[in-house]
C-alpha cells in the first residue's frame, strides 16, 4: 500500500493554501496526471467530486468526498472507482512565514497491474503534485511577500 507524508513550510497564508487545495474543479489546469475534474455537489463544509487521472496507457476515474474545515484541514475519502481505499489529508498550520502544510496520502488500487505501475513512480509522482500546488500558489497569489529560506520538506512516516 503506497503511503506518503510530508510536512513543508509554504510562504502563503493557511487560508490561501486551503482555498487552492479546495478548488478541485481547477485541478486539470495545473495538477500533473489530472485530466478531468467535476464537482458534483458543494456546500461550505463538504464537496463530492469526480476526478480522472491519466498516466501512460492508464486512465481511471473515481469519486471522492472532501470534508472542508476552513482554513485548518481538508480530508478526502474515497467513494467510488478503481481503489480498494484512498485517504488523503491536508493540514494547514499557521507559521510566521506563511503556513506549514502537513500532507498525507494512502491508497490501494483494486487492480494489481495498476498498483504495480503506480508503485514504481509513486513517491516522485506525489512530490510533483505537491510542487504543482506550490507553483499554482505563486501563479494565483504572486510571489511571496517575504522570501524565506526554508529547509527542504520533511518526508514523514506514519
Amino acid at each position: 500500500m503506497p503511503t506518503y507524508a510530508e510536512r513543508t513550510p509554504v510562504p502563503y497564508r493557511p487560508d490561501q493554501i486551503f482555498d487552492l487545495v479546495a478548488d478541485v474543479g481547477e485541478y486539470p489546469r495545473f495538477l500533473p496526471w489530472c485530466v478531468g475534474a467535476r464537482v458534483r455537489s458543494r456546500t461550505e463544509r463538504m464537496l463530492l467530486a469526480d476526478l480522472t487521472i491519466g498516466f501512460g496507457p492508464f486512465r481511471e476515474s473515481f469519486t471522492s468526498r472532501v470534508v472542508l474545515e476552513r482554513p485548518q484541514r481538508i480530508r478526502v475519502t474515497y467513494e467510488n472507482g478503481p481503489f480498494r481505499f484512498l485517504n488523503n489529508e491536508w493540514i494547514f498550520l499557521p507559521d510566521p512565514h506563511g503556513c506549514e502544510v502537513d500532507f498525507f496520502v494512502a491508497f490501494e488500487f483494486r487492480s494489481r497491474l495498476l498498483q504495480k505501475a503506480v508503485g514504481v513512480v509513486f513517491g516522485e509522482a506525489v512530490r510533483r503534485m505537491v510542487n504543482a500546488f506550490r507553483k499554482r500558489a505563486a501563479e494565483i497569489y504572486g510571489p511571496p511577500a517575504v522570501l524565506n529560506v526554508v529547509a527542504p520538506p520533511k518526508i514523514l512516516t506514519r
